[in-house]
Formats: C-alpha cells, sequence, structure tokens
C-alpha cells in the first residue's frame, strides 16, 4: 500500500498529460464560424471511423482510470 501512495501523484500526472493530448487532439465539428452568427454546415452527424474513433474510446479510458486515481488519492 505504501507503494501505491507513493506513486500515485506521478500516475495522476502523467494520465492527466495523456488525457489533455488526447482531448486537444480530437476534431470538433463545428468552428468558430458559429459562434459569430455564420452558417455551420458541418454541425450534422458525425460517425468516427479509424482512429478518431479509437482516439476517443482512449480518452474515455483516460478520463475513466484518472477518476479512479483521484478517488484513490482521496480515500489514501
Amino acid at each position: 500500500m505504501k507503494i501505491v501512495i507513493e506513486f500515485l501523484p506521478y500516475i495522476q500526472i502523467i494520465l492527466s498529460i495523456f488525457l489533455i493530448g488526447a482531448i486537444i487532439l480530437q476534431q470538433t465539428g463545428s468552428g468558430l464560424g458559429g459562434a459569430f452568427g455564420g452558417d455551420n454546415f458541418s454541425a450534422g452527424f458525425h460517425k468516427r471511423r479509424g482512429f478518431e474513433k479509437t482516439l476517443f474510446n482512449a480518452t474515455i479510458v483516460l478520463a475513466v482510470f484518472f477518476g479512479i486515481t483521484s478517488f484513490l488519492a482521496l480515500i489514501i
């Protein structure tokens, strides 16, 4: 248990860096044109395929792991 307490902050830092990177790499379906009143034809339904789907699923897994490690940090 002492090893977990010792390495938990480092694990959280690494997970947070990977999570930030995964979120930044994802493309958004809408641009800034919609915010300034422009037409936004790309706001329709978009199905993720290939690397985009893998990145989306990896982001979810990283977020869950980060949440679990944060919860463990509160308990310990």
